[in-house]
């Protein structure tokens, strides 16, 4: 593949539901920073963009909840988590809103065009209705149990907790979040977007790069996680998928008979990125369609896990449907960041917020951005601990770079003034050179890490040149060789070298550590460093007054990683369990007695023909005998459970469950580690006995 000429990187848009936690930063939007300020360096011309996602389901429902507007709950979170990545230092060339005139424009007219196109389809569906409250409801406003896993709690269009993305007619026992009453469903007409008919090319281009047999994009550079989630959806078959939603927040579809609907949020969002490039362009005077219709332009997408299909499926084919677009040359998709032994949670506070790190550690975003990176979930998930953080802090960036730069400053000013010293004897000495000879493989090793996506990887490699320098520092011992009239000369080649090397590291922690690069050039008394003289040993000539030295780091003290473990524990301080799920929004005793649990005992079980987590059982609930289908059979064998008494919900409407019509739901308790067991009396009773 040819050099690009351009880079459009873009980081997925927040939700403006929140504010961002530092999953957040670590999954998606701090390996983008370095990303765009590595190219940015080498002089390369990036346009990095993102911005606020504002409208959806999510957002409606919140504002409901807290008696306010949808666009006032936008505002609102658009606010703090524009605020906080400025404070943290990522540095979009525009953080943009989709609630904008130009979004909305933007997004109406690639629909218009698309559509004029012929690359919708019409749909007349059966969508889940809420009765009481005379609406359609989308995807966010249904909940249920995930048919992938057998969670409660997933959402029409995505469970949670395994990651699976859904359709709301899949979810098991679906409920109104609205209302808290069961559905009904009621044919409504849509338009879709026939994925289908895209599986070919698609197949192609995201296993081998290449599109209709020209080469795209590198697909040895692309994650195993992102090809093989790709891999799985279109293996399976892609189906159409709606791409307007019955609902009054968000951009109006812009064709007869759209009355009443909007864009789907996932049509809309990505579409934000040009909207958001069309901005920046207007205010820089720039063309905004090279940096997305130029083949000569390298498009990548940096995103969370559970984004992937979104952005190498879903919008690919927008792009390819439209026909004026490049394709993404990458989406580095990152893992899930834990928190302390656990998920983080939003619904339960369990979380780091970035502007609160902001508040609690100020002037300290560098040492956030090197443990988030150090830790960083590339390809697994990771967790972030406090006490992890404060170790790598006060053992690496406080022991390692900054004792070297701090030593050989301090030393320059003892010895010499703070003028640079002679090098003249540097070429003889052996060590020197060996030392010299690592440097420079180095320069090749952090651009292949952080070219090839890889960050963890190009940090490490940073923070060798710091270890080889502090070593260096350390072995060579210029504070006894000082002593003795005839090493003099030594002693000003080796602080010489040290500053050399310092210099060095102020060009290469800019991508990951700006804040850092800068102290670095302010001590050594340089305006700017190039990229491309990473690996010299004359960037600082001799003679060249350097300014006194400063800390580049405070060590993290205990008390204040108590303070933050402490935070966390306030959190779920009157949970018993913390790890427990939150509490579900109240009900009414009248709606609680509409519910009919008997006592039953399971007469025959086996496992289901055409799912290996299923179990098909006959049950005895004292009334009748009827047919219940559960997700059980990766805890108990159909051997081990016939006999047992157990609890079963009997008024619940009948379900088909993978071809087998289920009459009712066996209660089960669940454990922290997700293990199920029966809620079953503690001695036998007769069935049709009532649980109440």
């Amino acid at each position: 593949m040819k050099e690009a000429k351009r880079h459009t990187i873009t980081a997925a848009l927040p939700y403006a539901n929140g504010p961002l936690h530092l999953g957040h930063i670590a999954g998606c939007y701090l390996p983008a920073d370095i990303y765009s300020r590595y190219l940015k360096a080498k002089g390369k011309d990036v346009l990095f963009v993102c911005g606020s996602d504002e409208h959806g389901a999510a957002i409606t429902l919140r504002a409901k909840k807290e008696g306010t507007t949808p666009q006032a709950i936008v505002d609102k979170n658009h606010a703090i988590i524009e605020k906080a990545f400025n404070d943290f230092g990522i540095e979009f060339d525009i953080y943009h809103r989709t609630s904008s005139k130009i979004h909305h424009e933007t997004a109406s007219e690639f629909f218009n065009d698309m559509h004029d196109k012929g690359a919708f389809i019409e749909q007349t569906t059966e969508q889940f209705y809420d009765e009481e409250n005379n609406q359609f409801l989308a995807d966010r406003y249904i909940v249920g149990t995930c048919p992938k896993c057998d969670s409660d709690g997933a959402y029409g269009d995505q469970c949670e907790k395994c990651g699976s993305t859904l359709s709301p007619t899949e979810l098991i026992n679906p409920k109104s979040t609205i209302s808290g009453n069961v559905p009904v469903l009621k044919e409504t007409t849509h338009w879709f977007l026939p994925m289908n008919d895209h599986e070919k090319w698609l197949k192609e281009w995201i296993e081998t790069g290449r599109l209709d047999g020209v080469e795209q994009h590198d697909a040895s550079t692309w994650r195993k996680q992102v090809i093989g989630q790709c891999k799985s959806w279109i293996d399976n078959g892609l189906l159409p998928r709606s791409i307007t939603r019955d609902l009054d927040w968000g951009i109006k579809v812009p064709v007869e008979g759209g009355e009443g609907k909007v864009l789907y949020v996932w049509f809309d969002a990505p579409i934000g990125y040009i909207s958001a490039s069309k901005q920046w362009a207007l205010d820089n005077n720039k063309n905004w369609e090279d940096y997305w219709k130029k083949e000569d332009t390298e498009l990548v997408h940096f995103i969370g896990k559970d984004n992937i299909v979104f952005h190498a499926i879903i919008f690919p084919i927008i792009l390819k449907s439209h026909g004026d677009y490049i394709l993404p040359t990458n989406v580095p998709a990152n893992e899930f960041l834990n928190l302390e032994g656990d998920k983080i949670s939003t619904s339960r506070n369990w979380a780091v917020w970035l502007h609160e790190y902001i508040e609690d550690f100020p002037n300290k975003e560098d040492e956030l951005r090197y443990v988030l990176t150090s830790i960083a979930p590339e390809t697994k998930d990771s967790e972030f601990t406090w006490k992890d953080y404060q170790t790598r802090v006060n053992s690496e960036l406080v022991a390692i770079l900054g004792n070297f730069v701090n030593r050989t400053i301090v030393l320059t000013h003892k010895y010499y003034d703070g003028i640079v010293p002679s090098s003249h004897n540097f070429a003889v000495d052996a060590m020197h050179q060996i030392t010299a000879g690592q440097l420079f493989s180095m320069k090749e090793k952090i651009e292949d890490s952080i070219e090839n996506y890889n960050f963890k990887e190009g940090l490490t490699e940073t923070m060798g040149l710091a270890r080889l320098g502090n070593k260096f520092l350390a072995d060579a011992e210029p504070w006894k060789l000082i002593k003795d009239e005839s090493k003099k000369e030594e002693v000003a080649a080796i602080l010489n070298f040290s500053l050399q090397v310092v210099a060095n590291l102020a060009i290469a922690v800019k991508p990951f550590l700006p804040n850092t690069s800068k102290k670095l050039l302010q001590q050594l008394n340089l305006n700017i460093l190039n990229w491309e003289d990473l690996g010299r040993l004359d960037l600082i000539r001799e003679g060249h007054q350097i300014n006194k030295a400063e800390l580049l780091y405070q060590k993290i003290e205990d008390d204040a990683i108590e303070a933050q473990i402490e935070k966390l524990k306030a959190t779920t301080v009157n949970q018993s369990n913390p790890k427990a799920k939150p509490m579900k929004d109240e009900i009414t005793f009248d709606e609680f007695i509409k519910m009919d649990i008997r006592i039953s005992t399971i007469l025959t079980a086996e496992k289901h023909p055409d799912a290996d987590k299923l179990l098909k059982m006959t049950v005895d609930t004292g009334i009748d005998e009827r047919t219940i289908v559960s997700g059980i059979a990766e805890h108990y064998k159909p051997e081990d459970v016939i006999g047992k008494q157990v609890s079963v919900l009997i008024n619940l409407a009948p379900r088909k469950i993978r071809g087998i019509e289920s009459q009712g739901m066996i209660l089960m308790a669940e454990n922290n580690e997700g293990s199920l067991a029966f809620v079953s009396p503690e001695k036998v009773i007769d069935n049709g006995g009532e649980v109440r």
